[in-house]
């Protein structure tokens, strides 16, 4: 996979401005390459604005876990588990499905963690990377709690825990018996028994971060522009042309190398690059509740598979995964869903009084590792399919693929993440 070295360009297009997206735009710059970046909404309109917020690599792990087929086979009969599978899925999704399932194995899980881990492992260096470079963001250092009913519940997450430790990730554990759950969570109701306390993670308010990333962007230079739904990609004829890029609105836009970070609309015209590996929107609810209590720091839930953040006005409510077409409406049933199963685990929480309901398509690969780097047309490179760890992973990885936009070489810890595999 490793190219040539090469003069660096002296422009580039980033198409897609979520955190992967804008985060290589900023390491571009640093390359002294101009940026301009397309969106087709606005800046942080897609998965970057209202997930939970977590930068948690001790966490990041993979999806494609060896009971992804059971949790599969269950949802098709609970409407209110935290997975949602269409029973009839079209052939775009179906395909996806069936390698996903091939992909959930030990070895391909193991895979994919060690594939992952060195994006893990540079997650809040190239955070503080930005915040040093002028991104004007706040990020707060706080443990995340895992709370269950039993010791027994919490075995799970202490045995994930020592996979990513052994994968070479930090991920520091301290369990909690019921008296420690009450004094550090709060919110925690009287059937939480047991907990684990998940040290050395950060968390942020996703929006605000990307809307200071972007401005930061401008800020050196850069062009951003909005409302530019990409229709077709013409790549260069010959040497020393560029490719042309055509709105739906009919409007066009030039770029002498392309960096297409469109997030779960990657697969949509990624497979006449020789991108092979699937990409699904695997798509996560969130909205926000109020408190009667504190809510000091992240909250887990594993087995709901709900995420809790405290937030200025109160505390957000992330969870669900659902299997659907990107655009497509927000669906009531699954907000019901997070708020049946994570319920139980909490107690003055408003959980019937939200606001800001938002859905959000995070873009999962079908083999459990994202799709970084060059493809097979000259100067068109893809990042994406990160599943539910976009945020934390996303400016690693701008770091890394604007290192091999800028010199034609690509780092090695890219090179299990090739699109064309």
């Amino acid at each position: 996979m490793a190219a040539s070295a090469v003069d660096a360009p002296r422009a580039a297009t980033v198409v897609g401005a979520g955190v992967v997206g804008l985060s290589t735009a900023w390491y571009l710059q640093e390359h002294g390459i101009e940026v301009t970046v397309l969106e087709r909404d606005r800046v942080a309109s897609g998965a970057s604005w209202g997930n939970a917020g977590w930068l948690s690599p001790a966490l990041a792990v993979p999806l494609n876990t060896p009971d992804a087929l059971a949790h599969g086979a269950r949802s098709l009969v609970d409407p209110h588990h935290p997975l949602s599978v269409p029973r009839f899925p079209g052939a775009e999704l179906a395909r996806f499905l069936t390698l996903f399932a091939m992909n959930s194995t030990h070895a391909a899980h193991n895979r994919a963690l060690l594939g992952n881990a060195p994006l893990s492992r540079a997650s809040h260096e190239a955070f503080d990377e930005l915040l040093n470079g002028g991104v004007g963001a706040v990020i707060e250092e706080a443990p995340i709690t895992a709370l269950f009913f039993s010791e027994k519940r919490a075995l799970g997450l202490v045995s994930e825990l020592r996979e990513v430790a052994e994968a070479g990730i930090p991920a520091d554990f301290t369990p909690l018996d019921a008296q420690d759950v009450r004094e550090l969570v709060p919110v925690a109701s009287d059937r939480v028994r047991a907990g684990v306390r998940i040290h050395g993670q950060r968390h942020l308010n996703p929006a605000l971060f990307t809307h200071a990333l972007a401005d930061s962007v401008r800020s050196r230079g850069g062009r951003i522009v909005e409302g530019f739904p990409v229709a077709g990609v013409r790549p260069p004829s010959r040497a020393g042309d560029t490719f042309t890029l055509t709105s739906e609105h009919g409007e066009t836009e030039s770029a002498e190398v392309l960096v297409a970070a469109t997030g779960a609309w990657l697969g949509r015209r990624a497979r006449r690059w020789g991108v092979r590996t699937p990409v699904a929107a695997g798509r996560g609810y969130s909205f926000t509740v109020g408190t009667d209590r504190p809510v000091p720091g992240p909250v887990y839930l594993p087995e709901a598979r709900v995420a809790c953040t405290p937030l200025k006005d109160g505390m957000r409510v992330a969870g669900t995964m659902e299997f659907a077409e990107p655009d497509a409406p927000a669906d009531h049933a699954r907000v019901e869903a997070v708020v049946r199963t994570a319920a139980p685990y909490l107690d003055g929480v408003g959980l019937e009084q939200r606001v800001d309901t938002w859905v959000g398509p995070r873009p999962v690969s079908a083999d459990g590792l994202p799709l970084v780097g060059p493809t097979r047309v000259p100067g068109l490179y893809v990042a994406g399919g990160h599943g539910m760890w976009g945020l934390t992973h996303g400016p690693a990885t701008g770091r890394l693929l604007a290192r091999a936009v800028a010199t034609g070489n690509v780092p090695p810890e890219l090179e299990p993440f090739d699109p064309t595999r």
